[in-house]
């Protein structure tokens, strides 16, 4: 289905949201809230409180019974990446819509709370150009520096620091050495690091690192390398099991703790579902000295390019087989740039589809891509456009909010830092939920329903039962 929802519609439903936003946090338990953001309606994360039903003659038809009692893992956050790309067209909006952006994604009472980003250690395929930070051929690091980075990236990353409260748990990751330690000799086209370079390359990591912190933007962890699996046409890198296990090993690991980098956490794979558990973890984490650098896993929502089903059994398997290990989705996208399908609710149902079972599988944070592209779906060099949840037509200074903002704000607003996913059990799969405690006692559950008419549904713990009606292609966040 296609909905033109006109950006005047958007603009207002942004406005509302920043009215009502400051209440939240400050909500008691005791009293019950419903957002909703549903399609063919103005409600965009609306407080819709009317839609509680206090007609006995409403009988639910699904029954969603949580029990704070039992908790699973806990929360580390939501955000999405602070890509070259993203600082490009950021650096082309007005003061005005800059700050309206920032607002929208990282201030947790008038936007949608973004509490984690990731960035590129140098360039990606959402860079306007390729680039390092080291001269060719400069195999001691002689000539490290990250200009480049200073000119968008940097001043955006901080605006979002500082949007966000002071904090945001940020990680990096490359997608390529450069090109002089790789068996292609090329940033692109996949190849392999060669051997002799391993010393060289995880030190480049530790300079990436420091020379940020320098800047005075936290590093809080790191992935081994982007989708070591793929040989792409952007930059690109392949990694077998035992070359990254190695890799953490004997050089990586090692070198981080004598740069003094000890305390940041790694993440192995950062490449889509499917066999992580067989290919990766069971090989990292099962051998005492290498597991010990491994902070978690990563993953990605692609293995459905080939035509099959998200593989969501697989993050339960390897959160079941390691429960002492993470897991973190750390990139995801809607694929095939289309600017008519800006509105297309299809996009925001797949993350809702997502985010509620990579939680219910384990998971502890969730990263989107890009957190802003242009009109066209880039800059990309690459031409690799795709969807973000906001685009900026850079030719109005305008931005364009799309269902996915929304349907990504009912999880990043509402869950909080640290908070302890519950456990639930639902009566039918018509609908889709997942529920956290907050630090602050508050519960959270997020209701999502893909049919095409409304559902009544009862939402019970412990001590009290409440009917609410959640419309067609909707999805709800209940705080109580």
């Amino acid at each position: 289905m296609k909905v033109t929802t006109p950006i005047l519609l958007l603009t207002f439903a942004f406005i509302q949201l920043s009215c009502f936003n400051s209440q939240i946090i400050a909500q008691k338990n005791n009293k019950i809230k419903v957002f909703t953001t549903a399609e063919n309606t103005n409600w965009k994360l609306s407080l819709s409180n009317d839609l509680i039903s206090n007609n006995t003659q409403k009988k639910s038809t699904v029954s969603i019974a949580v029990n704070a009692k039992k908790t699973d893992q806990t929360f580390l956050g939501i955000g999405g990446a602070i890509t070259d790309a993203s600082a490009e067209v950021f650096a082309k909006l007005s003061p005005k819509k800059q700050q309206e952006f920032l607002t929208a994604y990282y201030d947790k009472n008038k936007g949608i709370g973004y509490s984690l980003a990731r960035t590129n250690i140098h360039s990606c395929d959402f860079s306007s150009d390729s680039y390092t930070y080291v001269s060719e051929g400069d195999k001691e690091l002689k000539t490290f520096n990250i200009n480049h980075d200073r000119k968008y990236r940097i001043p955006l990353i901080k605006k979002a620091i500082e949007t966000a409260g002071g904090k945001l748990t940020l990680f990096v990751s490359p997608w390529s050495p450069p090109a002089f330690m790789k068996d292609n000799n090329d940033i692109l086209h996949g190849g392999v690091l060669l051997p002799e370079f391993a010393p060289a390359w995880a030190l480049y990591y530790t300079k990436f690192i420091k020379e940020y912190e320098k800047e005075g933007i936290p590093i809080w962890g790191l992935t081994v390398q982007n989708e070591p699996m793929a040989r792409q046409s952007w930059e690109s890198c392949i990694y077998t099991p035992e070359a990254e296990r190695d890799f953490l090993k004997n050089h990586l690991g090692p070198t981080l703790e004598k740069e003094g980098l000890g305390s940041k956490k790694v993440i192995i794979w950062d490449h889509n579902r499917g066999d992580m558990l067989t290919k990766r973890a069971n090989l990292v984490f099962s051998d005492p000295e290498v597991s010990k650098y491994a902070w978690g896993i990563g993953f990605h929502w692609y293995e459905t390019w080939n035509g099959g089903p998200p593989q969501f059994e697989s993050v339960g398997q390897v959160h079941e087989a390691f429960p002492n290990k993470n897991l973190l989705f750390t990139e995801g996208c809607i694929e095939k740039f289309d600017a008519s399908k800006y509105q297309f609710w299809g996009n925001a149902e797949r993350y809702g589809i997502n985010m509620i079972n990579d939680f219910n599988n384990g998971t502890v944070g969730w990263t989107d891509w890009n957190i802003l592209l242009d009109q066209k779906g880039g800059p990309n060099h690459v031409g690799n456009f795709c969807f973000a949840p906001i685009h900026a037509d850079t030719t109005k200074d305008e931005l364009i909010y799309t269902p996915m903002y929304y349907y990504i704000g009912h999880f990043s607003k509402f869950i909080r830092p640290n908070a302890k996913r519950v456990l639930e059990t639902i009566s039918d799969k018509s609908l889709l939920s997942t529920s956290f405690k907050n630090a602050n006692g508050q519960l959270i559950t997020v209701v999502m329903n893909q049919s095409e008419k409304e559902i009544v549904y009862s939402l019970e713990n412990q001590t009290e039962k409440t009917t609410i009606r959640i419309p067609a292609h909707a999805i709800q966040t209940i705080v109580y």
